[in-house]
């Protein structure tokens, strides 16, 4: 039950990112710069990734669903939680494409420009799972480093327990037939795309940097939520 409260708060902050304009999907404005993660992440992949890829998933997102009116009035999240009830014609395309919406759009949300402090309760809860905040960045460095080609790693709360995980290409723990299902309140992208222009093929020292970017009020806001 307390996933689902979380879940549903996510959605709510997605749909105040992502906001809906006669049920399309729409890519809405960054709240920070391209420059604004200089020199953690470089000006032109943000550019790339947010107005590149991130558009793209949006615009083949509503391709899809012009094809199935009966969808329009669901939410992205209604429609990823159920991918399996989605049409058979365009279930992978919303699988993708709705699932790299929602995932960027989450990655952004969670990106800060300027330093931030995790709560004391999420702090907490780290050491409790992980051991130590270093521990624990330690087994997310590790889980990204695994992730064979690409796709994504979370932090996730499920029955009240922190979980890292990771999913393959635009998958992620909200999906109906995800194997690890959890309510996300960390996100990390490691498709080449997000980190190639920079780092080259050291997807290492790109997981690295992103400890400098991470916005720890709203992953504390996220988990303070389900607490």
């Amino acid at each position: 039950m307390k996933t689902k409260v979380l879940v549903s708060l996510i959605a709510v902050l997605l749909l105040l990112f992502t906001n809906k304009t006669d049920a399309q999907f729409v890519l809405q404005p960054l709240q920070h710069s391209y420059d604004a993660f200089v020199p953690h992440i470089d000006s032109v992949t943000m550019r790339i990734h947010y107005g590149n890829h991130h558009r793209a998933y949006v615009n083949n997102l509503n391709a899809a669903i012009d094809k199935h009116p009966e969808l329009k009035n669901k939410s992205l999240e209604e429609l990823l939680s159920g991918i399996n009830a989605v049409p058979a014609d365009i279930r992978v395309a919303v699988r993708n494409n709705g699932g790299g919406h929602y995932n960027h759009s989450l990655f952004w949300m969670l990106l800060s420009p300027k330093p931030t402090k995790l709560s004391s309760k999420l702090e907490k809860a780290i050491i409790a799972e992980f051991g130590s905040m270093d521990k624990f960045k330690a087994e997310f460095e590790k889980t990204a480093a695994n992730r064979f080609g690409s796709g994504w790693v979370w932090l996730t709360v499920s029955a009240g327990k922190l979980k890292i995980i990771s999913t393959p290409n635009q998958d992620n723990p909200v999906m109906g037939d995800a194997p690890e299902k959890g309510a996300p309140i960390l996100a990390l992208d490691v498709w080449e795309h997000a980190y190639y222009l920079k780092y080259q093929s050291n997807r290492g020292a790109y997981v690295k940097a992103y400890w400098n970017v991470v916005n720890w009020d709203k992953v504390s806001e996220l988990y303070n939520s389900y607490k």
